[in-house]
């Protein structure tokens, strides 16, 4: 059976949200298949309009592709369990993201935050386009840096999976149980009026 990687049939929200919110997730299951460079495109087209600070725009995305020139150094990065199902993506990404404003040298207390709306834009037009789309931090964080030359004014946030749906058969077993849209906590348990909760 083909994983669907849109979620909003078996998810549902308390308040009334658009649909493209509840039908992303982040299955495992791929199929192999390559991606095209337009697709691929498509992608980093979406993150490129996502809000930042000053519009300094400071995430970086550097990706390999299937089988391609860099496949093996961003494959080897990930740790044994992502190796396992990440074999079967399209394409890896590690995302970055530049700590400093470019027109003055300040540092940017919010590039974390804006790199992280970038990934979320990328992460709604995959769905949209029916890919999987799963980010990761199960990846070695020290060698990253000299492997993929980023440079010391960046930070590394985050890798990413891309790839087109496959089957849960070529999860590993302990992996297949966990091939399901994941709920969320109830918007009471992070949204609070005025100051925050006493713990």
């Amino acid at each position: 059976m083909t994983v669907n990687p849109k979620a909003g049939d078996r998810r549902k929200p308390d308040h009334a949200i658009e649909r493209i919110f509840t039908d992303r997730w982040s299955p495992r299951a791929m199929s192999g298949e390559p991606l095209t460079d337009a697709e691929l495109l498509r992608l980093f087209e979406a993150a490129r309009w996502a809000p930042s600070s000053y519009n300094e725009q400071p995430w970086r995305f550097l990706y390999a592709k299937r089988a391609a020139a860099h496949w093996e150094a961003f494959f080897n990065l990930l740790l044994p369990a992502n190796q396992a199902w990440c074999r079967n993506a399209g394409a890896l990404a590690l995302v970055v993201s530049k700590r400093t404003f470019s027109q003055n040298g300040k540092p940017n207390g919010v590039h974390v935050f804006d790199a992280g709306s970038a990934w979320q834009n990328l992460a709604l037009q995959g769905s949209q386009m029916g890919l999987v789309v799963h980010a990761m931090a199960g990846f070695d964080w020290d060698k990253a840096r000299p492997a993929l030359a980023v440079p010391e004014d960046f930070s590394v946030c985050a890798m990413i999976a891309i790839g087109r749906p496959g089957s849960e058969s070529v999860l590993p077993e302990e992996m297949r149980k966990m091939e399901t849209p994941s709920p969320r906590k109830p918007v009471r348990e992070f949204a609070f009026e005025g100051k925050f909760p006493a713990r």
